[in-house]
């Protein structure tokens, strides 16, 4: 993580020497490569020492919710910075905040993980195994469908009348119900499997959709955005258990990593692409019917995974 966050914040300054679209292309496509492996060695050191403690269900959503955070306190940080001094202090924002991250790691203590040699075969026998690619398909498809959300939501609102102060809100109401989620998680993780949560977690994302795309009042898309509590923050969460459970010992770093590749990697680009096709050939409300559909075909793969919690890591 070191390593990353010193590499990320050079990359970054390459920003002020670009001018062109392709070179700029080129440089998203690395920095998003450097920070995207981070997040799998953070999940995956987190993880095993809660899962050590036995304190997963009660301390994980507490951990976590502290990144929604960070989230609300710098889109309203950099609204302001914005206001005052204009969108061409960006860079000079985006450095910043790369250089306190890695001086962050410099300050966290070393995990104490034990070291376990990756034996030859052991990651493509839990590959082969049918209930992890149906999770990993499911995966795919919640994060294909949410790519119409993270992508044109803001413009779906827009095209209906809403000013950007309204706007605004409906994401901070998205991300408040996120950090309520992980701040009481224990109370679901702890009562339900992760298989369970999940089937509940596409089901409402179903519903979420269906109301964003075809039952836009105000009060239904208020409720739609509280309903992220579950599509994103239980999916989350219930994914993480899972990951944890196939992926122990040398294969924990591995496969966070493989769910951030296939979700929010593959899924989130190529759902991203999909949208932008339909929204241009059907209209708004077509591509977060589309969102709705994928995550019933998220629902029908989970549905195959039969893991019983008990024996994760048996």
């Amino acid at each position: 993580m070191r390593f990353c966050g010193v590499l990320a914040v050079l990359c970054f300054c390459v920003i002020f020497y670009l001018e062109h679209y392709i070179p700029f292309l080129i440089w998203m496509f690395i920095l998003h490569t450097i920070l995207s492996s981070m997040i799998p060695l953070g999940e995956a050191a987190t993880v095993h020492a809660l899962f050590k403690d036995n304190s997963f269900d009660h301390r994980y959503g507490r951990l976590r919710l502290w990144g929604s955070i960070g989230f609300v306190a710098m889109v309203l940080l950099a609204g302001e910075v914005f206001q005052w001094w204009g969108i061409e202090v960006l860079p000079w924002l985006g450095l910043g905040v790369l250089i306190a991250l890695a001086i962050d790691t410099f300050l966290l203590r070393e995990p104490k993980i034990e070291r376990h040699p990756l034996v030859r075969g052991e990651l493509r026998a839990v590959l082969q195994r049918l209930e992890v690619r149906w999770f990993l398909v499911s995966a795919f498809a919640m994060i294909f469908g949410h790519a119409a959300l993270y992508v044109f939501y803001s413009l779906y609102l827009a095209d209906l009348g809403y000013s950007k102060s309204e706007i605004g809100f409906f994401w901070t109401l998205g991300v408040t119900a996120e950090v309520i989620f992980f701040y009481f998680q224990s109370k679901v993780m702890s009562r339900y499997s992760p298989t369970r949560v999940l089937q509940a977690t596409f089901m409402i994302a179903v519903i979420r959709f269906v109301l964003i795309g075809y039952f836009a009042t105000t009060s239904l898309l208020i409720l739609a955005q509280l309903m992220h509590a579950a599509t994103f923050a239980a999916h989350h969460s219930a994914s993480t258990k899972l990951i944890q459970g196939w992926f122990s010992g040398p294969l924990q770093a591995r496969g966070q990593a493989l769910f951030t590749t296939v979700a929010y990697g593959f899924g989130g680009t190529l759902g991203g692409l999909c949208a932008g096709w339909i929204w241009d050939h059907w209209g708004p409300n077509q591509v977060f019917g589309m969102a709705a559909v994928a995550c019933a075909l998220a629902g029908v793969a989970i549905a195959q995974v039969k893991t019983n919690p008990k024996a994760l890591h048996s």
